[in-house]
């Protein structure tokens, strides 16, 4: 994170005098000071919350304690109008009752408008995954340049270790131990942990980091592993650049991004048998519940293998 986005007071929601404003401040700086909550997720929380604020200034309520269910209902329904789709009145709707439950806990509020609302369950969307014939395809190019070279050590390492873009891009030469096969990066919530990596990651970043990363470096100096070609950090965006640059020159078809060699390594190591305990430390999910969007995978996979060998399938 950047210095400027390490600053609770970035995210603070700026509008008016209103009191629900300082009740906003006041929840955000407490979210990335005491939660660890990612910028991400913070700048949209933000964003949620101050168009609640202004939701409330329209129907002229200046005091939280005179918030109301209903209240909070017109707003979500306000947005389903406006095209918000549903999983982003749901994100909308966690930063409500967060913000609630926390004004509850402050003794701001005597009594949490939001506990007695649910929205409906979202059914879990599977994104779209490689096969591993197509990850062969994609990590298959010899490369022609210390561009390349340093690209196909990327996108094999998020293969391998099935980081998110933001951790990759954040991963410092310190934090890769290819003697002892391990890397350990410090995820959501800035938590960390170690995951594996396998023998054709560590040889790709091993060859990398002492043919291309020099040259690249020319001389200078970065505690990051991934450098562009002016040696300075990979944002999020020159990674999916240069991801959809490989995958063109894979022939590869459909939207291929960060997240897809993420799902891509999950389902293969579920396919295989891998313990889904071990499966979300590996991926750094808080909540189990998250990694088993895997096993419906899993379960597809086990379906077609009977139904392809099995006499009676």
């Amino acid at each position: 994170m950047s210095d400027k986005t390490s600053d609770p007071s970035f995210f603070i929601v700026h509008r008016s005098s209103l009191i629900p404003d300082v009740e906003v401040d006041r929840y955000l700086s407490y979210l990335a000071a005491e939660r660890g909550v990612a910028a991400n997720t913070l700048l949209a929380y933000s964003s949620d919350l101050s168009a609640f604020v202004g939701h409330l200034e329209r129907r002229r309520i200046a005091q939280l304690a005179a918030v109301q269910a209903s209240d909070i209902v017109r707003f979500l329904e306000d947005l389903q109008k406006r095209g918000l789709c549903a999983r982003s009145r749901a994100r909308t709707f966690a930063a409500l009752r967060g913000f609630f439950a926390f004004l509850l806990r402050e003794q701001v509020l005597r009594v949490n408008p939001s506990c007695n609302l649910h929205l409906p369950r979202l059914g879990q969307r599977l994104p779209r995954s490689l096969g591993p014939q197509e990850v062969m395809e994609l990590l298959g190019h010899t490369p022609d340049n210390v561009l390349e070279q340093r690209d196909g050590a990327m996108i094999e390492l998020v293969y391998a270790t099935g980081l998110r873009v933001s951790e990759v891009v954040s991963l410092k030469v310190s934090q890769v131990n290819l003697e002892a096969g391990y890397l350990t990066v410090v995820g959501k919530g800035r938590k960390e942990r170690a995951v594996p990596i396998g023998s054709f990651a560590r040889q790709r970043v091993l060859d990398y980091l002492q043919e291309a990363r020099p040259k690249i470096l020319a001389g200078r100096l970065s505690p990051y592993l991934f450098l562009t070609r002016t040696g300075r950090r990979f944002s999020r965006q020159g990674f999916w650049k240069r991801l959809r640059l490989a995958v063109r020159r894979a022939g590869l078809a459909g939207q291929v991004s960060p997240h897809t060699l993420r799902h891509a390594f999950a389902t293969h190591l579920v396919e295989r048998g891998a313990d889904l305990r071990a499966v979300q430390m590996m991926l750094g999910h808080a909540d189990i519940s998250t990694t088993q969007i895997y096993t419906h995978v899993a379960r597809d996979h086990l379906r077609a293998v009977h139904r392809k060998f099995h006499p009676r399938g």
